[in-house]
């Protein structure tokens, strides 16, 4: 998908992930970081099954003071797992914890760590673009029975940084002289006064020959994903640079405030017939889940009006949703 490979290709850069770290990551450690030595890692692994895995973006970075006797001790390992998809997916513990044994096992074949030395921290971290707020437990214990007794020590624990980007407000964001914030300001952004605001500030952020690679990847995404989805009607394959998406801003303000302004009018009628019918549930039913709630709040109006019609006759809450 344009989406997942354009995202990707932004958080190749290393002051997108270095941006990432300091502004959204509020924690002492991070401050122990030498930002210089950022590089990238593999991100492709075969697990012993043979099976290829490709996973998202991998990075890793030293720390200014080197403890330990082994080399390995100087390393953090950041893996960054980019979510794209609007549903929650409860189970991202599950899968956080299956990509960082995954990396360790890639480290320990080829060498990068030796026996008898320790493996590097990971911090593994979900950032999450969708709508609703993100709701899936971020320990993969949260998702595990707790046992009787002793048995309970056996329960793993494995915690991911979620970054939520439309958990974050307006104002906090615009706060910060930040690449990542940046992004975070455009996805969350609501009018086309909005996103040339973010803009100028991008380009005068981006302004050096060293970062036109960076400012090639924003106006890559702007044009492939970003402004296609808020102007599905508009051609914008001529856009080459950052500078040309707020010209045609510039020019076409109104026209976009218009579309815009339907566009809002559209998924506020939406968001009305998903309220409407996880009342008329709960009614019927009892108390919704919060994966039936999340379900409904994603669906389109035909398919609400499916539903709809389904509580008349359904006995249970499943049949109401059955394929």
């Amino acid at each position: 998908m344009d989406h997942d490979h354009s995202y990707k290709l932004l958080f190749t850069h290393p002051e997108m992930v270095a941006d990432l770290l300091r502004g959204f990551v509020k924690e002492d450690w991070i401050k122990e970081l030498d930002f210089s030595t950022l590089e990238k890692a593999s991100g492709s692994y075969v697990s012993d099954d043979l099976r290829d895995r490709h996973d998202d973006v991998i990075w890793r970075i030293r720390w200014k003071n080197v403890q330990g006797n082994h080399q390995n001790s100087a390393w953090l390992y950041v893996y960054l797992l980019i979510e794209f998809q609007s549903s929650v997916d409860w189970f991202m513990a599950v899968r956080i914890m299956t990509y960082v044994g995954l990396l360790y096992q890639d480290l320990i074949r080829s060498k990068a760590v030796k026996t008898n030395e320790p493996l590097p921290p990971v911090l593994p971290i979900v950032l999450y673009n969708g709508d609703p707020r993100w709701q899936a437990p971020v320990d993969i214990a949260d998702l595990i029975t707790p046992a009787p007794g002793e048995l309970d020590r056996y329960r793993p624990h494995l915690h991911y940084l979620l970054l939520d980007e439309g958990s974050y407000h307006e104002h906090e964001l615009a706060e910060l002289r930040n690449l990542a914030a940046a992004l975070f300001r455009l996805e969350n952004s609501r009018t086309p006064e909005d996103v040339q605001q973010v803009l100028q500030a991008l380009i005068a952020w981006l302004q050096s020959p060293q970062q036109s690679n960076l400012r090639r990847a924003f106006t890559i995404w702007l044009k492939r994903v970003f402004l296609p989805g808020r102007m599905p009607t508009v051609a914008f394959d001529e856009i080459q640079d950052l500078q040309e998406v707020t010209n045609m801003l510039s020019e076409r303000v109104k026209d976009w405030t218009k579309n815009w302004k339907q566009q809002g009018i559209e998924e506020g009628l939406q968001q009305g017939e998903a309220g409407i019918l996880l009342r008329q549930l709960a009614w019927r039913f009892g108390a919704v889940s919060e994966t039936i709630s999340a379900r409904v709040k994603q669906a389109d109006s035909p398919t609400l009006e499916l539903w709809s019609k389904r509580i008349l006759t359904a006995q249970t809450i499943e049949e109401v949703f059955a394929d």
